[in-house]
Parts: C-alpha cells; structure tokens; sequence
C-alpha cells in the first residue's frame, strides 16, 4: 500500500483486544464471588440462630437412638419388678384413743363422737397423761406404734390438719390422737373423704422416658 498507509521497517503495529471488556469481566467475576460468599455467611448465620439443624442434629438423633436401645436392652437383662402399694387399713380397722391436753372440758368426748360417725373405733377417752397435759401447742398428736408410721397416721392424718407424729414402744395397733391447744376443729367430712380418695388411688409417677 502506498501513501499514508504504508507499512515500512520490519515491525507491525500490535493488535490488542480493548481494556473496557477486560475490566468488564473482570468486575463481573468478583460480583459473582461476593454474591457467593453473601450468600454462604446467610446461611452461616440462619444456622447458628436456629440452633444447628444440620448433620449435628443427625448425629446427635442417631446416639439417642442407639442409647433408646441401649437402654431398651438393660431393662430387658434387669427386669422391673412391679411391688404393689401397701394397702392402706380403712378407718374401721384402726382404733383410736383420743386424750385432751388442753384446758377445755369435754373436748375429748366431742371428738371422739365425730370420729366414730366418720368410721373409725374409739378406744379410751379422756385427758391427757401428764406427759402432755397442757403442754402441746399443735392441733394435735398422732401417737403409736412404728408400723403406725405408714398406716393409721396416714389416715387419721387426714382427720385433723397439722397434727404431729411420735413413736412410742407400744406393740398394739391402735393409735393415741392428743389435742392440744392449736385444735379447732376437725377437717370437714367431705374434705377428709376426698384426702382418703386420694390414698386409696395414689397418682402414677411420670415415666421420664424421651425414647419413642
């Protein structure tokens, strides 16, 4: 070619591609790097907000598991062996003797008359030996035997709120009920039916099993 477009000398001019698309892809390469790692640290975040939802609640589910039939396979090697609750004695099993330690006369007689509508047998009746004459400040005392402890306490305790227990070394059954000078009346009759309910059909106790 001649004129102003002739080539002379032995180089040629560079053919280079222009810089705008280079940064162009550039700019969208990073863009969509940010994007991801935007993306990946959300995620991040959801999962510790949300207390972990992932392969750890799948371990953890897993050991639970196997613990369940661990546990499963104990109970099998040791069996449970059910002991029915001691049947409490009715009222009518369960003599009574009722002593007054305070100073109101004829405290005694009006109990024990109330008690033996309400079922239980009366014993002796009259005031209290001089151990406890005029020296119990609660509603009253339960006194007996120790195999009383779990038997007639428990119902006569239902008679009389607040009453105390105390052992003695007697060997009979039957159970001294001493009034002292908190006493003002017995539990009405329909409150103590329903405390008496109550013992005769305990509540079970929950399981506390988490296995399905």
């Amino acid at each position: 070619m001649g004129g102003k477009y002739r080539i002379t000398g032995d180089r040629y001019p560079r053919m280079s591609r222009p810089r705008g698309r280079r940064r162009l892809a550039f700019t969208a390469f990073g863009s969509v790097v940010a994007l991801g790692l935007v993306g990946w640290g959300t995620l991040q975040l959801i999962d510790v907000f949300s207390g972990g939802s992932g392969s750890g609640d799948t371990v953890r589910t897993a050991h639970s598991t196997e613990d369940c039939k661990r546990g499963d396979k104990r109970h099998d090697e040791h069996p449970k062996t059910d002991h029915p609750a001691k049947a409490l004695p009715k009222p009518a099993q369960i003599t009574v003797n009722v002593y007054n330690a305070t100073p109101r006369s004829g405290l005694a007689k009006d109990t024990a008359d109330e008690l033996k509508k309400r079922g239980f047998r009366i014993g002796e009746v009259g005031n209290a030996p001089a151990a406890y004459d005029k020296k119990v400040k609660a509603p009253g005392i339960l006194l007996g035997a120790p195999a009383a402890t779990q038997g007639a306490f428990n119902v006569l305790g239902t008679q009389l709120a607040g009453a105390q227990t105390k052992n003695d070394a007697r060997k009979g059954k039957d159970v001294d009920l001493i009034i002292g000078n908190g006493f003002k009346d017995l539990v009405k009759q329909k409150d103590a039916d329903k405390a008496l309910a109550a013992l005769a059909k305990p509540s079970p106790a929950p399981s506390g099993s988490a296995c399905r």
